[in-house]
């Protein structure tokens, strides 16, 4: 294996954003690649050892960026004030993950007939809308994602299969919201599958969560099956295309 990784430079509406691609240049390319859409904090080193780790699967693995280049946030505080103007104006977070996928597809290493995207909390929010836009891509996969419905795109056929990795237990998603995704999604005529984890808080993929009262807990057997599953369902999308 030998693993290259860029950083990439795109636009949107004059905001400057900056992803990772990351890929092992030993393999046959152009390759099945994968979107990933970080958390409300930006695009951290979380988000980037995923796109590490699923480069290791043998795709490309791109850790999009939804803030703008350099731009995290260190705090509750600070985190809540980058990712509320996406929340109350889905039309412009819809826009900016698109511009991600277009950044995507203009790479050479990029099979773009293979195209998934995956993302963790606010970015599993982020990648259900870009199915939602009716994007050609393979597939979708939310981990313990944000679930509200966007309210600005309505009987939109969905194009894409769709995994949700849920937990049970996790305060920041009302049960409504789990039953409206179910039926926006099979109104849409999609191929969606929700798994949800007991005993499983928010942010259950990540390592340092350890606040229950806040709702995020990390879970290493949910984290574990979780990605297994993930796993399954890519070589699905991408061997079915």
């Amino acid at each position: 294996m030998a693993f290259q990784s860029s950083t990439v430079e795109y636009l949107d509406n004059g905001i400057c954003l900056e992803g990772l691609f990351v890929y092992d240049d030993s393999l046959d390319q152009p390759l099945p690649t994968v979107l990933i859409a970080h958390a409300w904090g930006g695009r951290d080193e979380f988000v980037c050892d995923k796109a590490r780790r699923v480069a290791e699967l043998g795709y490309g693995a791109f850790a999009l960026d939804m803030y703008g280049k350099g731009v995290l946030g260190s705090s509750v505080e600070e985190n809540v004030a980058l990712m509320t103007p996406f929340m109350d104006d889905r039309a412009m977070l819809q826009r900016r993950i698109c511009a991600a996928l277009d950044a995507v597809r203009g790479l050479d290493s990029v099979d773009t007939d293979l195209i998934a995207a995956m993302g963790f909390c606010f970015g599993g929010l982020c990648v259900l809308d870009l199915a939602r836009t009716g994007a050609d891509i393979c597939g979708v996969v939310s981990f313990h994602g944000l679930l509200a419905a966007p309210g600005n795109i309505e009987g939109k056929p969905i194009n894409s299969r769709v995994l949700v990795l849920h937990g049970h237990d996790d305060p920041m998603v009302p049960t409504e919201d789990i039953a409206r995704l179910q039926e926006d999604l099979t109104r849409a005529g999609c191929d969606w599958q929700f798994h949800s984890y007991g005993k499983t808080m928010h942010a259950f993929t990540n390592p340092v969560a350890n606040d229950p009262g806040f709702g995020t807990v990390y879970h290493p057997l949910a984290d574990k099956r979780s990605w297994q599953t993930m796993q399954m369902f890519l070589e699905e999308c991408f061997n079915d295309r």
